[in-house]
Parts: structure tokens; sequence; C-alpha cells
């Protein structure tokens, strides 16, 4: 996913390939399975490594209804509050 014609992301391209792993940890469909964000700290502080197993399965499911309506499964009903875990 690294832009092979930017010279400035293949200089950092070890810090661009860990950021892209670090948003696709915090994006996993099992909220379960994300981070928080004293951890997601921790990473960018360079005192944890991201999660190497991940779900890469990031996109909303869609149903095509009658008459070629979308519909939008929902993934999760959880409240943003529960999403984002302890305070």
């Amino acid at each position: 996913m690294a832009d092979k014609n930017n010279e400035d992301m293949q200089l950092h391209r070890e810090a661009v390939t860990e950021m892209m792993s670090l948003t696709a940890w915090c994006l996993q469909g099992d909220f379960n399975k994300r981070p928080s964000m004293s951890l997601v700290v921790k990473v960018l502080e360079g005192l944890v490594s991201v999660e190497t197993i991940l779900d890469f399965n990031f996109t909303n499911l869609t149903e095509v209804g009658a008459h070629n309506q979308l519909i939008e499964v929902l993934i999760s009903s959880i409240l943003p509050s529960v999403l984002s875990g302890p305070r």
C-alpha cells in the first residue's frame, strides 16, 4: 500500500507499514479485538508492538433487497462508549 514512487514513503517505509498495521488493528469488525486508546499510545511511543493476527474484514456488509435497494447490515449495535472500553 505504500507508494513506491513517493520518496518520503520509501524513506520511512517501516514507519508507514507500522501505522497501517496499527490502523488495521483499530478497525477490526470485532470490537473485542480492538486495542484500547492507552495501548494505541504505547504503540505510538514504541513501547508495544502491533498485534499481528488481525481480522481484515473492515467493510460493512450489504445486501440487495427488493427493488434493488441497498440494505446495510448492522455489524454492531453496541454503544460507542462501550466500544471504546473503560475510561
